[in-house]
């Protein structure tokens, strides 16, 4: 188990602005999350000038939230970030406390009561709805549960999909739906040196699904793909990328765009892979993955599944802002297809006694002071990540982003501004031994860290991970696999 110990302060660190931390009282903060945003706030709390104690609390045994259950399998690189936190559960002031989920083992009030300061580091846990007929169809999918089911989410490791369809269509132009469609072409020998679900892997692999159409609202020039996602789409080894070559001839619009400041890189080099891919000839592969743009989906219908998706085409066009947007032209098309996976965009979910911004999924805040209804703000309430500034930018956006937060939060302890805890400080663990909540500590998850890399070795993979929270009880006591 990581040292608890409170981190003593720098040498020659100037404490008095602190009267009330010191190395026998150190700031206490709850950081509820254990996904990047969280390690980052945690991180940079116990970097910082004065005597600190984390908490970072998480409902499932296991940390690294999306970098464990959201990125891709076959993306190890962007894994490999768990290293730079597993070195921030080593900082002493650190503790881990997984399988307590804050709402229904201990509420926000009770947390308040122990600390001088909550984070909320609890991402965008649900999909944002297309509000279409027919979406609640079997066969009508978010894209969340779909990625939390390859990637062994607990929530999600009993769901089945029926993968016997020959035809798949993605919603949406970001990451996630590039990340869905092409693990829906991999090959069994590309999944299998993953840390794919192990469940997943014949799914996937003997699936019925030749054909993936991803839709995008706008064209290709606006699409929200990072450079990397796109390129591994021309790189597939079982499927051909096709666009069609008209797809990818500039609007006014869209060349007005691509020419502004309003446009990055990224938009601009897009293109160019858009470009690159229609001009490409199908090489024969066994499937395909096809880039449809101008497309917003109408209605999904079938006799009692999916069975077709209808979308309107769209035009582009410049608003007054200077801003490029998409409107129905009012011709439509169907598209025969057996499952739909709807990625457009993610939602946060609300805590007890925590104020929530429904319409954007976020928990309303100024620079990442949680605030009321009237802008006030609530002392000794902060907020990192996606539930801060909704889902946007990569993994590493997320660093900034909590910067920004413990730098106010160490302000207002600077100013004594926070609430002074009414209860034990930091004695959360006494409250789940009362609750009889098993909760899991850093060492818990390095002992099913190592039964999951045991578990995988034998077949050349990173790991076989571990999907039911009671076998991950288990060993994280360091029960056996007898």
């Amino acid at each position: 188990m990581a040292g608890r110990a409170a981190r003593e302060p720098r040498e020659g660190a100037f404490l008095p602005r602190f009267p009330a931390v010191t190395t026998d009282s150190p700031l206490r903060v709850a950081v509820v999350g254990s996904g990047p945003a969280g390690f980052y706030a945690a991180g940079h709390l116990l970097a910082s000038d004065l005597a600190v104690e984390v908490d970072v609390i998480d409902r499932l045994p296991t940390p690294w939230g999306l970098v464990r259950l959201g990125v891709a399998p076959d993306h190890p690189n962007i894994k490999a970030v768990s290293r730079v936190f597993e070195k921030t559960a080593q900082r002493p002031g650190f503790r881990f406390l997984g399988n307590v989920e804050v709402g229904r083992d201990v509420s926000h009030a009770e947390l308040a009561e122990r600390y001088d300061a909550v984070v909320y580091a609890c991402g965008a846990q649900t999909d944002r709805p297309l509000g279409i007929e027919g979406e609640d169809l079997p066969g009508s999918w978010p894209a969340t549960a779909f990625v939390a089911w390859y990637n062994g989410h607990p929530d999600y490791a009993d769901h089945e999909f029926d993968l016997s369809c020959e035809r798949v269509v993605v919603i949406g132009n970001g990451n996630v739906a590039a990340d869905v469609a092409r693990m829906l072409v991999l090959p069994r020998e590309e999944l299998e040196v993953t840390d794919t679900a192990h469940h997943a892997i014949d799914a996937l692999a003997d699936s019925g699904v030749r054909e993936v159409i991803v839709l995008g609202r706008r064209g290709p020039a606006q699409a929200a793909f990072t450079n990397p996602e796109v390129r591994e789409l021309g790189e597939l080894t079982q499927a051909d990328v096709i666009i069609d070559p008209t797809a990818v001839e500039l609007d006014e619009a869209s060349a007005a765009f691509l020419a502004s400041d309003d446009a990055d890189v990224t938009n601009r080099k897009n293109h160019e892979s858009f470009t690159e891919f229609a001009a490409r000839e199908p090489e024969g592969k066994p499937k395909r993955v096809e880039l449809r743009f101008l497309r917003s989906p109408e209605a999904i219908g079938g006799d009692g599944k999916v069975e077709w998706i209808d979308v309107e085409i769209n035009e582009l066009f410049t608003d007054d802002a200077g801003a490029v947007r998409a409107r129905g032209t009012g011709e439509t098309e169907r598209i025969e297809c057996g499952m739909v996976l709807r990625s457009i965009g993610y939602l946060g979910t609300g805590i007890d006694g925590v104020p929530l911004d429904v319409q954007r999924g976020v928990i309303p805040n100024v620079g990442g002071r949680v605030v009321d209804d009237n802008g006030h703000h609530l002392p000794g309430q902060y907020v990192v990540g996606w539930i801060k500034r909704g889902p946007s930018g990569v993994i590493g956006t997320n660093k900034k982003d909590a910067q920004e937060t413990v730098g106010l939060l160490l302000e207002d302890a600077a100013a004594g501004t926070l609430p002074e805890p009414s209860g034990d400080k930091g004695a959360l663990h006494a409250l789940l031994a009362e609750r009889e909540i098993d909760h899991v500590e850093f060492d818990g998850w390095q002992a099913i860290d190592a039964i999951e890399q045991e578990r995988g070795a034998p077949h050349g993979r990173p790991r076989v991970k571990l999907t039911k929270i009671e076998e991950m009880l288990h060993h994280a006591k360091g029960g056996g696999d007898g």
